[in-house]
């Protein structure tokens, strides 16, 4: 029996903790739906949602401060959530735990490279056979902050490629460093980011192309901050 869900054909958004989560309120404020939300730990405290991933086990949160300032959301979440919160590990004080699957999540994926929560949601998701993944505040990395890099940006990456592969659509917050979302056009072409013209990728009837930059510059989306990607004016 499985015990992960038949999500064929559905839209999934999860949201995490990053500076990007706020484009996540700017597309709902902005009418885009979603068929189920996944938060990911504390934002279960923050948003609505029909899932949890909260891969810690929740003594991590009930018996120490290991957590920092995310104890006291998470504490409150685990002890008066009805679930599902899919984590490593059941407690009789959590009433909403679940066990995550992990053996059918690897198996489908065809891997068992998992070192973060993330991850495991975008595995998940694979499994579920959804259509879409839109990923807020997911980021990692910030400009401006050179040495500062969460590990588990390889591990989503990684995974986001099985999903893709898989013919499932990618969405991800214009703020983040997920995938170089957050990167101008021009610049996502390492090497003919540097000519004179430089190439942006792009999609003609299913098939990728590279055009000079300058020739398309003007009907690619508006980059307006008050916007959700989802609604970007063309």
């Amino acid at each position: 029996m499985t015990n992960v869900p038949k999500l064929e054909g559905k839209r999934v958004a999860i949201v995490a903790m990053g500076k990007s989560h706020g484009q996540f309120i700017l597309a709902k404020t902005h009418s885009i739906e979603f068929d189920e939300v996944w938060a990911i730990n504390s934002m279960a405290g923050v948003i609505f949602h029909d899932r949890v991933f909260m891969m810690d086990p929740s003594s991590r949160f009930l018996d120490s401060d290991d957590s920092g300032t995310q104890t006291g959301i998470m504490a409150k979440v685990l002890k008066e959530h009805r679930g599902p919160i899919y984590t490593c590990e059941l407690d009789d004080r959590c009433p909403g735990l679940v066990e995550f699957p992990l053996e059918e999540v690897m198996n489908e994926c065809k891997t068992g490279y998992f070192n973060n929560t993330v991850a495991y949601a975008i595995g998940f998701a694979i499994a579920a056979k959804v259509a879409e993944i839109h990923l807020y505040g997911i980021d990692f990395s910030y400009k401006g902050y050179v040495h500062f890099a969460e590990a588990g940006r390889a591990n989503c990456e990684f995974l986001l490629s099985i999903a893709i592969n898989r013919g499932i659509k990618v969405g991800i917050a214009q703020d983040s460093s997920l995938l170089d979302t957050n990167e101008p056009v021009q610049s996502k072409l390492y090497g003919y980011h540097r000519l004179a013209e430089p190439l942006v990728v792009g999609l003609e009837n299913g098939r990728f192309v590279a055009k000079k930059y300058s020739e398309v510059k003007d009907t690619l989306p508006t980059n307006d901050p008050m916007l959700p990607p989802e609604a970007l004016r063309t």
